[in-house]
């Protein structure tokens, strides 16, 4: 494999931060969110070294580390990737796994992907996919699954939760499952482009649930844990349109997502359990369709919704996933947020105050025109930053360090 390399230099620019107020009234639990604060603009940190580590992959979707050092790469059109390694040079194995019915169309297909927290024993990892029978979209759901030992093949180990919804057009499927700072499984779902499924608690889409890794049931500590519907009792916030990225910060218990917005004000947001975002596309149900021109955040029809951290004003970059920069390597960037965008085909980095608040975001110019859209991103164990492209054609994985 030709290898690529190149220094980045990052560049400081201004963002708008939105105001956060602590007034969400459901549960008592979940962090504080963060005081009002605008963002200031950052210096330009030193540059980054950009590695490609492997091509030929198709909309590379999500990834897991393994113990041995590989990586394990979910591809939305339905295939699963083994990547021998995270450096430069490394070849890719097709995974073999029935995935005859994923329902691959526009944003939905196989989706995220998380290895489960006692892999290196059991080998298990679940997936996030659409699923149709007979060519007919049915749900999306998450699948558990386990790898061989020589990393050649997989097998369905049964359906972990079903029933989340899906549009057969694939619009707003979500869907990224990602290990809690407490030993859950989040989920974060889509609306489905579906007016009144974000505000509907016994419905899952336009979610993040939380839920066991094992059994697929409701946890302690969930904030409608004795809700009537045992839908409603998965639910950890609700609200939203597509929550495409979910992130913990390193160190504490904050839990951070990505979500798209309609033609502007993408957002950042800050979980709190229970807690409702805002989004309502149906208008307390006084509209049909599928009404786009509601604020993401509406605090005029839901006074105490909690406010994103970080909106992207007057236009949409299609943010995407969410990780966090952990490490001395990284030096001034050490606890940075993460941010990819698709149609803004560019790497976003916040620096948050202790509380939350963004204080100033930084975008590398080169990754605007030089890798496209840019999906997946997740920290390794070494510290080092993946990310994937989704262009659709030789989709790259890409390792990112300081330079």
């Amino acid at each position: 494999m030709r290898r690529h390399m190149l220094v980045i230099a990052v560049v400081a620019t201004a963002a708008t931060a939105c105001t956060s107020s602590d007034n969400v009234g459901q549960v008592p639990a979940g962090p504080n969110q963060p005081a009002a604060t605008p963002p200031s603009s950052a210096p330009a940190p030193g540059g980054l070294r950009v590695e490609e580590v492997t091509g030929g992959l198709d909309h590379g979707w999500d990834m897991g580390f393994l113990p041995d050092g590989t990586v394990l790469v979910s591809q939305r059109g339905g295939k699963l990737a083994l990547v021998s390694g995270g450096r430069a040079g490394a070849s890719v194995t097709e995974v073999a796994a029935d995935l005859s019915d994923v329902h691959a169309r526009g944003e939905g297909g196989l989706m995220g992907l998380a290895p489960h927290p006692d892999f290196a024993t059991s080998r298990r990892f679940v997936t996030c996919q659409a699923h149709a029978e007979g060519g007919r979209a049915v749900d999306v759901r998450l699948v558990n699954w386990r790898l061989s030992e020589d990393g050649r093949s997989a097998t369905r180990v049964g359906e972990l939760l079903t029933g989340l919804p899906v549009n057969p057009s694939g619009r707003h499927s979500g869907c990224r499952p990602t290990a809690g700072p407490d030993g859950a499984l989040l989920v974060g779902t889509g609306d489905t482009a579906r007016g009144n499924l974000s505000q509907d608690r016994g419905n899952l889409g336009g979610k993040v649930l939380r839920l066991d890794w094992n059994t697929g049931n409701p946890l302690p500590g969930n904030p409608f844990l004795n809700a009537a519907n045992p839908r409603e009792r998965l639910v950890y916030t609700f609200g939203h349109r597509n929550v495409q990225g979910v992130a913990v910060r390193p160190g504490g218990q904050q839990v951070f997502v990505a979500e798209h917005g309609p033609t502007e004000n993408d957002e950042m947001n800050l979980l709190r359990a229970g807690g409702n975002y805002g989004w309502d596309p149906s208008r307390g149900g006084t509209v049909g369709g599928y009404d786009e021109d509601v604020p993401m955040t509406d605090l005029q029809r839901f006074p105490n919704a909690v406010p994103a951290v970080w909106e992207s004003g007057k236009t949409t970059e299609a943010i995407c996933a969410v990780t966090f920069l952990s490490g001395p390597q990284w030096t001034d960037m050490d606890g940075a947020m993460v941010v990819t965008a698709l149609k803004g085909a560019k790497l976003m980095i916040f620096q948050l105050d202790q509380a939350g608040a963004v204080r100033s975001v930084t975008i590398p110019p080169e990754f605007t025109d030089r890798f496209g859209r840019l999906r997946a991103a997740r920290t390794a164990p070494d510290g080092a930053l993946y990310v994937t492209t989704s262009n659709g054609d030789n989709d790259k994985l890409l390792r990112i360090t300081r330079g």
